[in-house]
């Protein structure tokens, strides 16, 4: 008598080969991109361990220091300007990443996604480490850890858009939304874990926090070369419909002169539609891809407002339990990218499910601004808010808008566009993720309330940059029910 076949193993035999592989892949680089923001956690950690208040912590008897207020503090963040070496650190890695986004894309086209995932992953373990032997090597020199945040902003611009162009190429664009949605929530997982790692070590050896997510992302980083496969095409599956079969022109139509060759990169001979090229697209040919400038400049602004709440809202708080409290801001980012994900796969608007979500951001921060600490519950139920329609677009069109221009119907079948696309679009968004933090600095001596109109001036401009898109969608839907009626 045959014993019953485990619950597990039925609902794995039970989905298709091509079923399995893209659960697979999903999963694998899912785990891939957790490791990439798990190793950037540690210097938020670490930064109350380099510059601390002596005062606090008992001196040790070995220790023969008198009327130094610094004793134990890490030089040379010993100094009364910690805060500006700080920032220092945080710009050297955030223009770094900025810049190295706009070629990291190029190079992503042109190189394996495997090889050049495992690369990049291996030398962000390599300077994440580097980061922590500074504490064994005794090294107080600014350069160095300048240098490292600089090198390790760098390789960390292989992730993003190479991970999003390996899930473009094994998801259409029918649930792409909310499966990127869901997808997308590794960025907090990522952040959780590094939190809790660093954690564990802060107080004993901080250098063991930079050096343990290093050796766990270089460890991921052998996995993708061992098991990532970067196409169906490569194990013999089925690969996505990205257009539906019914559409006979561009989503995001920008003019008639799209019909031509974009740069010669994705030129094709009207015999040679059906074949896909494989020469990678320019960066001058990915620009001109309807909606990735219109896209690329709102997530600049859209990033600016996510990433000054990221740097400052613990600060805006000021509670006890103010880094517990702006944990809620992530999570509402993660309902609401998801939520994003579903309305525009319904609806099929991107551009406005993106800017309808920015609309209600504004009034919302408004609120937040005015209410929002009058009571616990009132600030858990605004940070949700406020997080959900400030991070709903900006995941939206850092992986499902991405990967759909990224397989624009413009291309005509040249599927090498994706991690350049990506790359452009999040490169843009990084360059205000860098501004944002930096303005909020300059302002918020005036006030908080000019930080707040900044950043909702910020979200309105986010919006406008959508607008034309926006009128397209609509008349594409006008046009349906017209057809509808008829």
């Amino acid at each position: 008598m045959k014993s019953t076949v485990a619950p597990g193993v039925r609902l794995f035999t039970s989905c298709s080969r091509d079923s399995r592989y893209r659960g697979f892949i999903l999963l694998l680089t899912f785990l891939i991109y957790t490791t990439y923001h798990l190793s950037r956690k540690p210097i938020s950690i670490v930064k109350s361990e380099l510059h601390r208040n002596c005062s606090t912590v008992i001196q040790p008897v070995e220790l023969n220091i008198t009327n130094n207020a610094t004793w134990c503090d890490w030089a040379p963040f010993d100094r009364k300007n910690y805060e500006t070496l700080f920032g220092v650190l945080d710009n050297c890695f955030l223009v770094a990443y900025a810049i190295g986004m706009f070629f990291s894309g190029i190079f992503g086209e042109r190189l394996p996604l495997r090889y050049y995932l495992t690369a990049g992953m291996l030398m962000s373990g390599l300077f994440t480490s580097l980061f922590g032997l500074g504490f064994y090597w005794n090294i107080h020199s600014l350069w160095y850890y300048a240098f490292i945040q600089v090198m390790n902003g760098l390789v960390q611009t292989t992730g993003w858009p190479s991970v999003v162009a390996c899930v473009g190429n094994w998801f259409g664009k029918g649930k792409r939304g909310f499966i990127m949605g869901v997808w997308n929530s590794h960025t907090s997982v990522g952040n959780i874990l590094g939190s809790l790692i660093a954690g564990v070590f802060v107080s004993t050896a901080w250098g063991m926090s930079f050096i343990v997510p290093g050796l766990i992302i270089a460890s991921t980083g052998i996995l993708c070369f061992l098991f990532l496969v970067e196409k169906p095409e490569d194990v013999n599956c089925t690969p996505p419909e990205h257009h539906k079969s019914g559409e006979t022109k561009p989503q995001l139509q920008d003019s008639p002169h799209m019909d031509g060759a974009i740069n010669g990169a994705i030129a094709t001979e009207s015999q040679e539609i059906t074949e896909e090229q494989t020469e990678a697209i320019s960066f001058c040919g990915a620009l001109r891809i309807p909606g990735v400038m219109e896209f690329s400049f709102c997530l600049f602004f859209a990033k600016l407002v996510s990433y000054t709440f990221l740097y400052w809202l613990p600060l805006y708080i000021s509670d006890v339990a103010a880094g517990d409290m702006s944990t809620l801001f992530d999570v509402g980012g993660i309902l609401g990218g998801i939520m994003a994900g579903l309305v525009s796969d319904y609806t099929g608007g991107r551009a406005t499910t993106c800017c309808v979500m920015l609309l209600a951001a504004a009034p919302m921060l408004f609120l937040y601004n005015y209410i929002g600490q009058r009571s616990l519950a009132i600030t858990i139920v605004m940070l949700l808010l406020c997080g959900g329609l400030v991070n709903g677009p900006y995941a939206l069109i850092t992986t499902a808008v991405s990967a759909d221009l990224g397989t624009h119907e413009s291309l005509r079948g040249n599927s090498r566009a994706l991690s350049t696309v990506t790359a452009i679009i999040d490169g843009t968004g990084s360059v205000g993720a860098a501004l944002g933090p930096l303005l909020a600095g300059l302002i918020s001596p005036t006030g908080w309330n000019n930080v707040f109109y900044m950043l909702i001036s910020a979200d309105i401009l986010a919006c406008l940059f959508l607008s034309r898109l926006v009128y397209k969608e609509t008349q594409r839907w006008c046009g349906r029910a017209h057809q509808a009626r008829g």
